[in-house]
Order: structure tokens, then sequence, then C-alpha cells
């Protein structure tokens, strides 16, 4: 199954609350593929889109997925988007938003186990503090679609 995040409202743009502060401080954002976070993107671009592949297969008529990409136990799996600063050179995580399964609708997840389409989820990336948004993204905040 083709999986696209599109996030938009980057914590960082001008204008921000925190857009100074986490410019210097070099934070970015990517998605999490087992323990190491990749594609990662500033936090002052204009938007993010990530592109995964993830499996799935049917358990007891429920879709469950996996792969390097899925976190989470069965009936839990979720997306990691992560949030870290470079401003040491390395990457050091400090926060880290969840992208639920469970908050996909069955047959909008069902569909997008067939044929070539790709489930997009669509997010802002600011957290109600100004910062990077973290934590369980739960609908409306995140939306999902087949496209």
């Amino acid at each position: 199954m083709r999986i696209r995040i599109e996030g938009d409202q980057m914590p960082g743009r001008t204008g921000a609350p925190q857009a100074e502060q986490l410019r210097l401080g070099g934070v970015e954002v990517g998605v999490q593929r087992r323990k190491e976070v990749v594609d990662r993107i500033p936090v002052n671009a204009d938007r993010a889109v990530w592109e995964l592949d993830v499996d799935s297969r049917e358990v007891d008529g429920l879709i469950d997925v996996g792969g390097p990409w899925v976190h989470g136990r069965p009936g839990a799996r979720f997306l990691y988007l992560s949030w870290g600063s470079t401003g040491t050179g390395e990457f050091t995580g400090f926060r880290r938003a969840k992208l639920m399964f469970g908050d996909i609708p069955g047959d909008l997840l069902r569909s997008a186990t067939t044929g070539d389409r790709v489930l997009v989820a669509r997010l802002g990336l600011t957290g109600p503090d100004g910062g990077p948004r973290c934590a369980r993204v739960k609908p409306p905040d995140i939306t999902w679609t087949l496209e």
C-alpha cells in the first residue's frame, strides 16, 4: 500500500510564534523508519511530503499493516513523524507525532490495499502551542483520502 503524508503550516514559517527559535536550532521533521528518522525537512520549508510503502494483510476480517515504517502492536499501529534539532551537527529528537491507522475509516483503509491509488494524509505541522505538532494527531487535525 502506498502512503503519502502531506504537511503544511510548518512551525518555522515566517511569522509563526516559535519560528526564529526553531530555525536557529536547526529543527527538522522526518518520518521514522524503524529507529532512524529519514527524509528530514527543515522546519521553515513551505511544506513537507513523504511517500512510503506499507505492507498490508487481512487478519480476522480486519486490515493489519506492517513494515519498517509501521510502529505499535496489532490494533494500535501508527506512523511517526519525528522532530529533532541538528544544532550540534547530529539529529537529536525531541518530539514525535503519531498518525494512527485506527483513525482511518475502515472502508478507506481496505480500498487502499487494492489497486494503484495512494492513501493520502494531510495535516498541519504546527501544534496548538505554536511549536511542532506532537502526540496523537486525530481527525479533524488530519484527513485521510484515497487518490
